[in-house]
């Protein structure tokens, strides 16, 4: 054996490795000092089709465009187990030309358990290979495991190896965070998951993530225990062991948060903290410059999407440049805004493989002397200015960005009726009132996460197309005694009462019925202080205890309420309007497709009795009817009895929860219900159902009396004349 000769080898192996080493230091130094644009790495939401991974862009690590119109630029389906991927994370390797990408494998459709995550590496961030990571059979100690979630990647420098960590949970335990080691190729891990970090309380933690400032680790991640819920830091000499938590929070908000990320941004002592304040559907932006103390900046940030859960990564000029080529920066929301106040914004339409542009106006705006009044960012032009006809055609916009190029767009201005209101409303009930001579709408107040709206506003109107906002008419947290909560589905009538009109507002408040009175259509009204109605009928176990309808029959001039979610109950109210007759009450038997949503109205002869089938939340929510010779009788139910339904041409969905209103003195009839927001309710998933929009169309019945099925509109109706 030379020993010699085996020294002399072993030293020029040493020297090769720290040769590579630090070359792949100089490297990423040289690629950190060229930076000058960020990457935003994010999801979107809980729906299948959010559940994907997106790109945006942004020059100043503040304010951000979507990439490929904030569509996926991976296929979740054919990289993930489940179909959905969420929690992506990205990383630039040591070699300052790889990137290694890590995300959950996970579809919440089908719960919030799994088993795997998926490793991604790319050398240009357009083009990925993918490898798919089961834990529970890769690893036996972790066969049972049921939740494998937000896995990260960092460069371990003293192993030489790419570490991921991650959160797992098994059985009877809790939410704890792992590492492992990637083999060579980033296809695979290639150590058994060792904890990581200790909860000194012994709780849940979840969505780590590391940076290094300074010679030590600092662990940002959320904590889960009943009582303290939030972002912490733990900090530690060593990358995989010795982590001392903080006492401190470091998100900066009362909130419910998540999904914490933290990159430097270029050529700067500064570092931003950001994270899912996802509760809110917002996302919150913190900077600080030692890691300790963080300041919110949500006023300097800007975002045309709404990201969940995603990393930044800062990049180059000609990284940049190389995606915006691949998938164009401009995307449906925000990039530039039409900020005229005709403009109906929910329902901006931008199409950008067409690039064509379709901004709704209110009733009575002039197309031929139109200013959109788009606003751009600083840095950024737009031409021409100033108003423009839009009577006959689009008139050509040019969007210049500066770096992030030029786009141009025909825009379009078209009087769109529907949706009627401004804003998210939904379950719309309409009342013609005598004394003020002007028709009432009173809807749901919408928009709110999970249903959660507390409050209900009126607006008034004298041709059914302009509608004035009269304010809030009921408060549930000012007003009412006996709940605060889920504020849905009112109804209303008019009755005269010792010569006087009262108006009497029935509504659902935490799934019972109450009633308000009030000397005016538009309120305020006075809750009576107790639900009018908070049990189910003997014998009725399934359900909800919602939506209530009011019906004065002009035969009889005798009063009815109808109500319920899974069944029908129809019951003549006392003269009183805001009593029961206890034994009127009658469970009323529609088909099957009955869900919810009553509405009853009377027409030569016939009473008409309007419900909802389907759930809200779906695009095939709709309206079905039948007829009886009685408030409370048995029905006929014709054999094609459905009368609004989606029309995906025009993308039209989540047709359904209507009211009826007929023009005074005549035989004229409207129909009011409510849609997904247009265009983006169809992508929402679950959003879609408390994202939605009042329509008013006509309702025509044939000579026999029968309903036709009304045409749902996006131009809706021109204004009555009475």
């Amino acid at each position: 054996m030379n020993i010699k000769r085996i020294q002399s080898a072993f030293l020029m192996i040493s020297i090769s490795l720290v040769l590579v080493f630090f070359s792949s230091c100089s490297a990423t130094k040289k690629v950190t000092e060229n930076n000058s644009a960020y990457l935003f790495v994010y999801f979107t939401g809980n729906a299948k089709t959010e559940e994907a991974i997106r790109f945006a862009i942004s020059k100043d690590g503040y304010n951000y465009y979507a990439l490929n119109d904030n569509k996926p630029v991976i296929a979740s389906e054919t990289i993930s187990t489940t179909g959905g991927v969420r929690d992506p994370h990205i990383l630039r390797a040591a070699d300052g030309k790889t990137f290694y990408m890590t995300v959950t494998d996970l579809q919440t459709a089908n719960g919030w358990d799994n088993q795997a995550m998926i490793l991604l590496k790319s050398t240009d961030l357009v083009n990925w290979t993918s490898s798919k990571v089961d834990i529970s059979k890769v690893f036996a100690g972790f066969k049972d495991v049921t939740r494998v979630w937000a896995p990260q990647t960092i460069y371990d420098a003293k192993a030489k190896k790419y570490m991921v960590y991650f959160s797992m949970l098994q059985p009877g335990g809790k939410d704890i965070v792992y590492y492992s080691y990637a083999n060579k190729d980033f296809t695979a891990l290639e150590t058994v998951p060792k904890q990581l970090f200790f909860s000194p309380t012994k709780g849940s933690c979840i969505d780590a993530d590391i940076i290094e400032k300074d010679g030590k680790f600092h662990l940002f991640l959320k904590t889960e225990d009943t009582a303290d819920k939030g972002i912490k830091v733990a900090i530690s000499d060593k990358l995989t062991s010795g982590y001392v938590l903080k006492e401190e929070y470091v998100d900066q908000t009362n909130e419910s948060v998540e999904g914490s990320g933290v990159f430097k941004l270029n050529n700067s002592d500064t570092y931003i903290l950001m994270y899912d304040m996802y509760r809110k559907g917002k996302y919150q932006f913190t900077s600080s410059t030692d890691l300790k103390n963080f300041k919110v900046i949500d006023e300097n940030v800007s975002m045309n999407f709404h990201p969940r859960h995603g990393t930044v990564l800062p990049i180059t000029k000609a990284e940049a440049e190389s995606l915006i080529k691949a998938y164009g920066w401009f995307a449906t929301e925000g990039t530039v805004k039409a900020q005229s106040a005709a403009i109906k914004q929910n329902n901006v339409i931008i199409d950008i493989e067409n690039k064509k542009m379709l901004l709704p106006v209110k009733n009575g705006t002039d197309l031929k002397h139109f200013d959109p009044e788009f606003k751009v960012n600083q840095g950024a032009t737009v031409s021409p200015s100033g108003a423009q006809d839009f009577s006959k055609q689009a008139v050509k916009y040019d969007f210049e960005m500066g770096d992030l190029g030029k786009m141009s767009f025909d825009v379009e201005v078209a009087v769109r009726n529907n949706p009627s209101l401004t804003g998210y409303y939904a379950d719309p009930e309409i009342l013609y009132s005598n004394k003020d001579n002007r028709f009432h709408l009173y809807p749901t107040s919408d928009g709110f996460h999970e249903w959660s709206g507390d409050y209900f506003k009126s607006f008034s109107s004298t041709n059914l197309v302009d509608w004035v906002d009269d304010g809030v008419l009921l408060d549930l947290k000012k007003d009412v005694s006996w709940t605060d909560v889920k504020a849905w589905a009112p109804a209303a009538a008019e009755k005269k009462i010792n010569g006087q009109y009262r108006y009497f507002f029935y509504y659902t408040g935490d799934a019972k019925i109450g009633v308000a009175t009030s000397d005016h259509p538009q309120g305020p009204f006075t809750d009576i202080g107790k639900p009018l109605v908070a049990a189910k009928p003997n014998g009725i176990t399934r359900g909800q205890i919602i939506d209530p309808d009011v019906f004065t029959d002009p035969v009889s001039g005798k009063s009815y309420l109808y109500y319920g979610n899974g069944f029908m109950v129809g019951v003549e109210l006392n003269d009183d309007m805001i009593s029961v007759k206890e034994n009127t009450l009658t469970v009323l038997k529609p088909d099957k497709t009955f869900r919810e949503g009553t509405e009853v109205f009377y027409r030569k002869g016939k009473y008409y009795f309007l419900w909802s089938e389907d759930d809200t939340r779906s695009e095939n929510y709709r309206v079905r009817y039948a007829t009886s010779t009685s408030p409370l009788g048995d029905f006929n139910i014709p054999k094609d009895n459905l009368i609004l339904a989606k029309d995906p041409s025009q993308g039209i969905y989540g047709t359904g929860h209507n009211s009826v209103i007929q023009i005074p003195g005549t035989d004229e009839w409207y129909i009011v219900y409510h849609r997904f927001t247009i265009p983006k309710g169809i992508t929402m998933g679950r959003a879609a159902g408390y994202n939605r929009e009042v329509c008013i169309d006509r309702l025509y019945f044939d000579e026999e009396g029968n309903i036709i099925a009304a045409k749902p509109t996006l131009e809706g109706i021109q204004p009555v004349k009475r």
